[in-house]
């Protein structure tokens, strides 16, 4: 039975320039005629610079600009007219509190925004909610759920609800959930490490998937110039000093290089200083957030793509760097493995070793451009065969339309 489901999808923040991923997911369903609603908690931080993430922002509703006035009719209508659930719901919410989260005031504020989006939800007729990352929102559909909103899935990417799923109930969640999805092989095991074994029936794998502009982009042929891209949020978890370590090792031996740091985020102080300190001023450019027509010049100028993280899912820019044709740097890391390939389409050092990072930058930097594209063309057959958008977002429609027959 084919049905074509009203779906909500509800994000902490969203539209967000790391959020991409989550742009195309809807843009692609509703090219295969799926009706969605966008809801988030939050509009992303920092301005925008994609066209296409402005246009989302226009039809996103945000919980934290309704006004105290509509916040105060949604929770007095749901007392007067769903009183029991209302009730019902908080008592579930102070039980989850205490038994995960143990954060009063939080599990407040979720209870209320639950209030709000169950209102949305049910006002525009969304048959089912589905949420991306099992953090504050997943419990925010959860609560919503149960006033008498709709059912929900989620997705997990990690390494946020890995690195803390008794504290954010993730056991608890799967098992209020309609299903749940993993990005990753490596996601799915740590779904299944956390779940009962009853609810593993649930756990499906869906790829985060590249568009047209990725799938259909030609190559640029790869120069001898020793240039290498690092594209990613400036935080702990994406190792950007150690990467900066490893320039100023390799300068250290006399090889010249040039790297560029495409994103923004709050070690981006730092990691100023630590180029000023070191003298890397003429090697290393940080260009701040950029659109993804930005991204792909940058990315399209480089001998490689370098990406030492520390914590992860499966970077979404890995695969876009790929799918351009460029042999990657990586990390036995998450699900890193599941799409990078030791020697065939990149390398993988382990986490935190500069000696190793070191090593494969100077490979990169050794080896013919012959050689590199080679190994770039087998990236972007990888990344083609198994993460196209049209094809990870008819794998939702099904589990969408799955979920209203079992209603």
């Amino acid at each position: 039975m084919s049905i074509s489901k009203h779906i909500g999808y509800f994000i902490n923040q969203y539209p967000a320039v790391s959020h991409s991923f989550i742009r195309r997911e809807i843009l692609a369903l509703e090219s295969l005629g799926v009706r969605v609603s966008r809801f988030a908690i939050r509009p992303g931080q920092g301005e925008l610079v994609d066209i296409a993430d402005k246009a989302e922002e226009s039809v996103t509703k945000f919980i934290i600009n309704t006004p105290v006035k509509e916040l105060i009719v949604s929770i007095g209508r749901q007392l007067l007219f769903n009183s029991i659930r209302f009730f019902n719901t908080f008592i579930f919410a102070l039980k989850f509190n205490a038994q995960y989260e143990k954060n009063l005031k939080k599990a407040l504020i979720c209870f209320f925004e639950a209030c709000v989006l169950r209102d949305w939800v049910n006002q525009q007729g969304v048959q089912h909610l589905h949420v991306h990352f099992g953090t504050n929102s997943t419990t925010i559909a959860m609560f919503a759920k149960q006033l008498g909103g709709a059912d929900y899935s989620f997705t997990v990417h990690g390494p946020e609800e890995f690195d803390k799923p008794l504290m954010i109930g993730l056991n608890q969640k799967i098992k209020e959930s309609r299903f749940v999805m993993a990005i990753s092989s490596y996601g799915s095991s740590q779904l299944r490490r956390w779940a009962d074994y009853a609810d593993w029936e649930k756990i499906h794998i869906v790829h985060c998937g590249l568009d047209e502009g990725f799938i259909n982009f030609l190559p640029q042929p790869i120069l001898n110039e020793p240039r290498f891209v690092c594209v990613g949020r400036l935080c702990e978890q994406k190792g950007q000093l150690l990467l900066l370590q490893a320039v100023s090792r390799l300068l250290a031996e006399g090889i010249s290089l040039k790297l560029v740091l495409v994103g923004d985020g709050p070690m981006r102080e730092q990691i100023e200083q630590f180029i000023i300190d070191h003298n890397l001023s003429s090697y290393v450019e940080l260009t701040g957030s950029l659109s993804g027509e930005g991204v792909r010049e940058q990315m399209s100028m480089a001998r490689a793509f370098v990406l030492p993280s520390f914590a992860e899912g499966l970077p979404v820019v890995i695969m876009e760097a790929l799918a351009m044709g460029r042999p990657v740097i990586s990390t036995y890391v998450a699900g890193i493995p599941e799409l990078v390939k030791d020697g065939i389409n990149g390398w993988l050092v382990p986490a935190g070793s500069v000696d190793d990072l070191v090593s494969a930058m100077r490979k990169v930097i050794q080896a013919s451009p012959k050689k590199l594209t080679v190994m770039g063309d087998e990236g972007r057959k990888r990344v083609l065969k198994r993460h196209s958008i049209i094809t990870e977002a008819n794998k939702l429609k099904k589990l969408f339309s799955a979920s209203r027959e079992q209603e």
